[in-house]
């Protein structure tokens, strides 16, 4: 069994960092950031060779997904950080009067961020720019199914930021159960539901909250288009977020799309075409197609195709190398919505599509599933695209794109329901290590003297009155320029 040696030593050294206060300053806080930026920039080699010998990714997808969108989250910190740190007015009711009052954010102390394999820089430094940014201190738990990355992420980490107020802790599941038993001031947990769930049952112990990014089946709605650009522009945009993405092994990536029947054909045709321009004949051989992260997950998606109906039911695809850990870009055409492809997250670079009598029947498909991390939608029916935001219920909602929100630090990403719970992202990872407190200011000039017995009637129409008004309106009903409300 692993053992994290020295680790309650280790947690006391950062709490009594975050007591000193120095976490709280902004020459602090702006430092640390410019260091994961110097970090990000002098390390970058590093990071892709990682990225490659853990999952086999391009570097060119390497720095679309863990480089660059870490520099830009950070920059926007950066630009952002004095207002995010600064005190907001609060409006107070007339019975505080005369009174003034703040929301004063400050940093929730310790917190711990656990991180999945499938994009282990970003999935790790995301958050950590937030922790930073609010004025924690962090400790960083990178999946150990990604050793060559974990192992540099640990490196640089303890080379470029304060070693006192970060922490990288690499290794298994004993050491994480060994974090969990530690009293934490937030965790923000990256990864499958079963372990969510874990994670939550030992938060519960010390009331710690918790964060919590999972999964789930993310759907793609396709609606019939005419336009051949916007036919290609759909299939572009698909591929994108399942094949050309971690091979799939994404929490956001598309598990399975909703099509009617009449426009099945030519979706799967163009799907195809534009598989073999994209990623070539052989895809293993252009490596544009990250590989599968070991041997346990690469077995577990050879068995969802391995049922008959299931294997019964592919178009095209479906080979499997086990010795280089790749699965070719697999698309299936209505296998059993009993079977495990259509209820487990899938996970990787399989795709099925189901068929619909009528497109608007995906509302309830949806519906009468688990609520997914998000929902994809490819309209131009503004009438379904109101339908899909009032009657479904997602994490996000994207309209005729993949991923693209993943990288916008202006709205929050996180889940709802059995997708997780939680938000982060610009500002929102700022608020999500953040504690607002308010704080309320009143002088000694006067009091509302029948704030105290004896009760009386008197007394209880004044409350009455306070209570219904604000100060505004009962000035103008003393001076007569408004008349006063009848009783409800």
């Amino acid at each position: 069994m692993e053992a994290v040696s020295g680790l309650e030593g280790e947690l006391e050294e950062l709490r009594e960092t975050f007591r000193s206060g120095k976490t709280k300053e902004v020459t602090w806080r702006r430092s640390q950031l410019q260091a994961l930026l110097s970090l990000l920039r002098e390390r970058e080699g590093e990071i892709l060779e990682a990225l490659k010998q853990d999952i086999g990714k391009h570097p060119v997808e390497s720095y679309r997904d863990e480089i660059g969108t870490v520099v830009k989250s950070v920059n926007y910190a950066l630009g952002g950080l004095n207002q995010w740190m600064s005190s907001k007015k609060a409006k107070l009711p007339i019975v505080a009067f005369p009174a003034t009052a703040e929301l004063v954010p400050e940093p929730l102390g310790l917190v711990l961020i656990i991180s999945s394999w499938n994009f282990p820089f970003g999935l790790s430094l995301e958050p950590l720019i937030g922790a930073i940014a609010a004025g924690n201190v962090v400790v960083i738990k990178p999946s150990e199914l990604a050793p060559a990355s974990a192992s540099v992420l640990a490196n640089t980490v303890h080379s470029y930021l304060d070693n006192k107020a970060v922490q990288v802790i690499q290794g298994g599941p004993s050491v994480g159960d060994q974090l969990l038993q530690q009293k934490w001031d937030k965790i923000l947990f990256t990864g499958s539901a079963r372990v969510g769930k874990i994670v939550m049952t030992a938060a519960a112990k010390h009331l710690t909250p918790v964060t919590l990014e999972l999964g789930g089946k993310c759907p793609a709605v396709v609606d019939e288009l005419s336009s051949s650009w916007d036919i290609e522009m759909t299939i572009r945009r698909i591929l994108a977020g399942k094949f050309g993405i971690c091979a799939g092994q994404v929490c956001i990536g598309i598990d399975y799309i909703l099509v009617e029947e009449k426009f099945k054909s030519t979706l799967v045709q163009q799907m195809e075409v534009f598989i073999k321009k994209v990623f070539g004949e052989d895809p293993k051989e252009t490596n544009s197609i990250a590989r599968i992260i070991n041997k346990n997950h690469l077995m577990r998606l050879k068995n969802l195709l391995d049922e008959p109906l299931v294997k019964a039911s592919i178009v095209y695809g479906g080979s499997i190398d086990e010795d280089h850990l790749f699965i070719e870009p697999t698309i299936l055409v209505d296998p059993p919505l009993k079977a495990a492809i259509m209820n487990e997250e899938i996970f990787g670079p399989l795709l099925p599509i189901i068929t619909l009598e009528k497109i608007e029947d995906s509302i309830e498909f949806i519906k009468s599933r688990p609520r997914p991390l998000t929902i994809y939608a490819f309209t131009k029916n503004e009438k379904l695209k109101g339908r899909l935001i009032s009657e479904t219920s997602s994490g996000s909602l994207i309209f005729n794109d993949t991923i693209i929100q993943y990288v916008a630090d202006s709205i929050p990403f996180g889940g709802v329901g059995e997708s997780g719970f939680g938000r982060y992202h610009g500002k929102f990872s700022f608020d999500t290590f953040t504690h607002e407190k308010a704080v309320m200011k009143r002088n000694f000039l006067t009091d509302v003297w029948f704030r105290l017995p004896p009760w009386n009637d008197h007394k209880l129409e004044l409350f009455r009155s306070i209570y219904r008004y604000d100060y505004l309106d009962l000035v103008l009903i003393t001076l007569g320029i408004k008349k006063k409300a009848k009783k409800s």
